[in-house]
């Protein structure tokens, strides 16, 4: 993948990304795999040109697709090993770029991601939610302004239904929209541009998951994406220039798309009815939820236990976290704090939780090969040593720490 990486600078040049949002500022971005860091626009890096870049060798701060604090400054980074096609590392990198952007323009419309969390699965929500994706996705599809405007309208009157019932979880969703959506905006514009497919296919293709009722209830965060999505696009259709100002304001892309429709309140809401299909939705998320869970514990392995007072940072990753009552699964890495030691786990792992994402009071790994002893301590392949008494029940590891 490295001989992608001079078209990469060239292609990711402010008056290119000009074309995707106005104002769009470049910070520094990384494209890394196993074994080394490719480094681009820098500071720290002061001789390089924008389309020269640093190699550094690959070290567990540059891990996931995600923004970073490197260097005390904001860099995107790519793992180059998930992408084979050149539009699919160009696009992400540009959605990862937008988040670096974000930071510079100092984005505050973040959310709580304990309420993704505890997010409520029921019957009502799940069939008011697939309605109004629906609609939101019909209003995107249709020509005929008057028509478009029936959607929206049917869109924003379930939405303010479901916000009557389930109010912080509905500011939950609105402000991963805010964040997330645009992100996936610019990305689908890259990919568009750089992708052999044509416009209605790339849109398809980002539809899925907005259309989608099986995944976009399995996903809930995920799924916030694809809504922000085409939110941002109907804002382009219905009021152009939105995006001039959206840094300065409060509020969030639903607030926007709503002051663009009428009387929303015209659009009568009946009692819900429950569709078989809802309940079908359901009880595929909740089996894929303890699948996760069962496919975890049923891997080959040494099981290890690590328990005492452990508290996650910042650094995991909210899309790949599956709850279930007062566990995590993180599926990708997570980072914790033990024994006053910062700990990088890049595997699956269970965190058990309490109160929180962060409160850990027992976390569960299944390791290849056996921990390394001494009196009192454990070294973990690939994670290093962990202070505390232990034990050992055939292929199960008990540490207390």
């Amino acid at each position: 993948m490295p001989h992608h990486l001079d078209r990469m600078a060239e292609d990711l040049v402010k008056a290119k990304l000009e074309n995707y949002w106005p104002g769009f500022e470049l910070v520094a971005y990384a494209i890394y795999d196993r074994s080394n860091v490719y480094l681009f626009n820098h500071p720290k890096f002061s001789n390089n040109s924008p389309c020269t870049y640093h190699i550094l060798k690959w070290d567990t701060e540059f891990t996931a697709d995600t923004i970073i604090m490197y260097e005390e400054y904001p860099t995107a980074i790519v793992n180059m090993d998930h992408y084979k096609e050149y539009e699919d590392l160009f696009s992400i990198t540009v959605h990862e770029l937008f988040h670096g952007y974000q930071y510079i323009k100092d984005e505050k419309r973040f959310p709580d991601e304990m309420l993704g969390i505890t997010y409520p699965l029921s019957k009502e929500n799940v069939e008011l939610r697939n309605q109004e994706r629906t609609n939101l996705y019909c209003a995107m599809l249709e020509n005929n302004i008057i028509k478009k405007k029936q959607y929206l309208n049917a869109f924003i009157a379930i939405r303010e239904k479901r916000a009557a019932k389930i109010e912080e979880y509905l500011t939950y969703e609105n402000l991963i929209e805010t964040i997330e959506g645009p992100a996936w905006y610019v990305e689908l514009k890259a990919y568009s541009e750089k992708s052999p497919l044509d416009y209605d296919s790339v849109l398809k293709k980002y539809a899925q998951q907005l259309t989608n009722k099986y995944e976009s209830t399995s996903r809930i965060r995920r799924s916030c994406y694809s809504s922000g999505l085409f939110m941002c696009l109907l804002l382009e259709e219905l009021s152009p220039g939105w995006m001039e100002s959206f840094f300065d304001r409060e509020e969030t892309l639903y607030d926007l798309l709503k002051q663009q429709c009428g009387d929303y309140m015209e659009h009568s809401m009946a009692d819900v009815k429950i569709s078989p299909e809802t309940e079908e939705v359901i009880s595929f998320a909740m089996e894929k939820r303890m699948k996760a869970f069962e496919e975890f514990n049923e891997q080959a392995g040494i099981h290890l236990y690590i328990e005492g007072k452990i508290t996650a940072d910042s650094s995991y990753d909210p899309m790949n976290m599956i709850p279930l009552e007062d566990r995590l699964l993180h599926k990708s890495f997570i980072k914790v704090r033990m024994n006053n030691e910062d700990f990088l786990i890049q595997q699956p792992v269970i965190a058990h939780v309490d109160h929180g994402i962060q409160n850990i009071n027992k976390l569960h790994l299944i390791m290849e090969n056996e921990p390394s002893e001494t009196n009192d301590s454990l070294t973990i392949d690939g994670i290093g040593e962990i202070k505390g008494r232990y034990k050992k029940q055939e292929n199960v590891w008990h540490v207390l720490i």
